[in-house]
């Protein structure tokens, strides 16, 4: 994401899961941590939620780097975050996620009204040939719309 981007993109999630729910939650984070995720100093696509033991979601794996201009009291880059969902949201997540192959992965990250929201996704994994069907199928649809815009071009 460029200074000015609205949005940081997990494209690795679409890939290797099956989306079955999205849901939108708030996150909890320092101001230097803002900061870098404006700048677009951000990784997400390891980025998994797990319910602790509190009962609050917390987001592992994301990976926003040290802000530039930061001083020694800058944030852990791989620190755990905590998101800001409704409790029946989160009961809702912590029973799907109990159920055999499904995940909750954050799908991105934006700004809304100067706020960072994180997009998340109740997942089921995929298996190689379910990847393969999804890469052909895009394939097959890149070509469509390629041939038409040829014939556009030509007409």
């Amino acid at each position: 994401m460029a200074r000015g981007a609205e949005e940081i993109c997990n494209r690795k999630a679409f890939h290797r899961y099956f989306i079955l729910e999205r849901l939108s939650a708030g996150v909890v984070l320092l101001g230097t941590e803002v900061k870098a995720i404006r700048d677009g100093k951000v990784h997400i696509e390891e980025a998994f939620v797990r319910i602790g033991r509190d009962s609050r979601p917390w987001l592992h794996g994301a990976h926003i780097e040290a802000y530039s201009h930061g001083t020694d009291a800058n944030h852990l880059p791989t620190r755990p975050r905590q998101l800001l969902l409704h409790k029946r949201e989160i009961v809702r997540l912590r029973v799907a996620a109990e159920k055999e192959g499904q995940t909750v992965v954050l799908l991105r990250l934006h700004l809304q009204h100067g706020l960072v929201k994180a997009e998340l996704g109740l997942c089921k994994g995929k298996q190689l040939h379910d990847k393969r069907e999804s890469l052909r199928r895009k394939t097959v649809e890149r070509e469509m719309e390629r041939a038409i815009a040829q014939r556009r071009k030509r007409g």
